[in-house]
């Protein structure tokens, strides 16, 4: 895709949008800064899951989040009916709120939000829903017959659930609902959120990538698919490889990350900071495999070229993109797909892009993961540091700059590509810019 075949002129660009607020709640920190250091410093999330309800299982290890306290978040009789990860999707919609100047409990006492209601959007994007809930219908069904079965199922067992409950408790009245596209959806949310405000449909969305995927039956089953890395009980800190060639497969993780996106002139109408520029996004599917990545990486380089024509950027221009937070799950048939993607959108400059795999510190955080990595972008954007990849100790890719050993301050960068694939096929690319005047 090189040479200029895949850039087009970017089609009816409409409001320019920014981010203004940041949230998260992950195996690597319960709040932003926390996660930043972690993953700046190279420390691994990944744990053994030691709990009885793992015993048995083939891979016994993940990202988990520790030492979250519900406590004062929602009222005590909602925390008992909601997932563990719906109460994480509202820490970190609150602490995005919060840093965008926007007081969740003065909302939430009447105050009302700094937008028109009517105007204010809810996305949530995970991969596999409040799946804990329907587990535990399930064997009560079994086990005690129809009416054991919680009416609370209807209303939070769903993949939108934590939409609707977000909603409900800022008072946003503008669309609100669920994105799911397995590890894509966060990526994707992020999409749809910036094609919203930016034609005119709303003028902030409040976008949530959550997941909980540590349970025995996803992890049971992603082992039996041979996608997730084994034999690491003994030091689960190794076990997350993107780019080694002792690579294995992907480690699971949990947790929530929030971005608040706004129209620029409604967040300078109210003097909120603004934190990045999200300037493009692309999306497709592979149409291929239920669970491979195509081998060219023809679907993942299509979303990212469709990125840099929303942006207005063409590929063959040097200063295009300056960093690349890879998907980088460390399975061997996607990495090196992800890398051929880059070689024919970008060509042998590819290679020259500083490149980070965070999942090598947090795990893989399926459907949150773009929320979580997005969240991450933005750091770099604001810090001109690029985490490193942890684990790199024999880089099969050796001719890609792929930063390792330690962070890398660069100084300032002006843009940074952050792509999602996901089994079935599907694709999203962000691009995130420092400034307005870097669009």
């Amino acid at each position: 895709m090189t040479g200029g075949s895949a850039f087009t002129s970017r089609p009816g660009a409409g409001r320019r949008v920014v981010v203004t607020g940041l949230g998260a709640v992950t195996p690597s920190g319960l709040d932003v800064a926390a996660l930043w250091d972690a993953v700046t410093t190279g420390r691994s999330a990944v744990t053994t899951l030691d709990g009885p309800e793992f015993a048995g299982l083939a891979v016994r290890i993940g990202g988990r989040v520790r030492g979250f306290d519900a406590t004062g978040l929602v009222d005590p009789p909602l925390v008992r009916r909601l997932s563990p990860s719906q109460l994480w999707a509202v820490a970190a919609a609150d602490q995005a709120l919060a840093h965008a100047g926007v007081d969740p409990a003065q909302v939430r006492d009447g105050a009302g939000l700094p937008w028109d209601a009517a105007r204010t959007a809810i996305l949530t994007a995970t991969g596999s829903g409040p799946i804990d809930q329907m587990q535990a219908a399930t064997r009560a069904l079994d086990a005690r017959g129809p009416r054991a079965v919680p009416l609370s199922l209807v209303v939070h067992g769903a993949p939108d659930a934590a939409a609707a409950l977000l909603s409900e408790r800022y008072g946003a009245r503008g669309t609100a609902h669920g994105v799911t596209a397995t590890c894509a959806s966060s990526a994707i949310a992020l999409g749809e959120a910036l094609r919203r405000i930016r034609h005119g449909y709303a003028d902030a969305v409040l976008v949530v990538g959550v997941e909980d995927c540590l349970n025995p039956v996803n992890l049971a089953s992603n082992a039996n698919l041979r996608a997730l890395a084994s034999g690491y009980e003994a030091d689960p800190t190794a076990a997350s490889r993107p780019f080694d060639r002792g690579r294995r497969g992907f480690v699971m993780a949990q947790g929530a990350a929030a971005l608040l996106l706004e129209a620029e002139n409604a967040a300078r109408e109210r003097g909120a900071e603004t934190l990045a520029v999200l300037a493009g996004f692309g999306e497709s599917s592979d149409a291929h495999h239920p669970t491979a990545p195509h081998p060219a990486g023809r679907g993942a380089a299509e979303a990212v070229a469709a990125a840099l024509a929303d942006a207005g950027l063409d590929p063959d221009d040097p200063d295009a993109i300056d960093h690349i937070n890879a998907h980088g799950t460390g399975t061997p048939a996607g990495d090196a797909a992800e890398l051929a993607a880059y070689t024919a959108v970008f060509g042998d400059r590819a290679r020259r892009i500083p490149i980070t795999a965070t999942k090598s510190s947090t795990g893989h955080l399926l459907g949150a993961s773009g929320a979580v990595e997005a969240v991450l972008a933005v750091r770099a954007l604001r810090t001109g540091v690029l985490p490193p990849t942890i684990n790199l100790d024999d880089p099969e890719f050796g001719d890609w700059d792929i930063v390792r050993g330690a962070a890398r301050d660069v100084g300032p960068i002006r843009r940074v590509l952050s792509p999602s694939f996901g089994f079935g096929g599907h694709n999203g690319a962000l691009i995130f810019a420092r400034t307005l005047e870097a669009r």
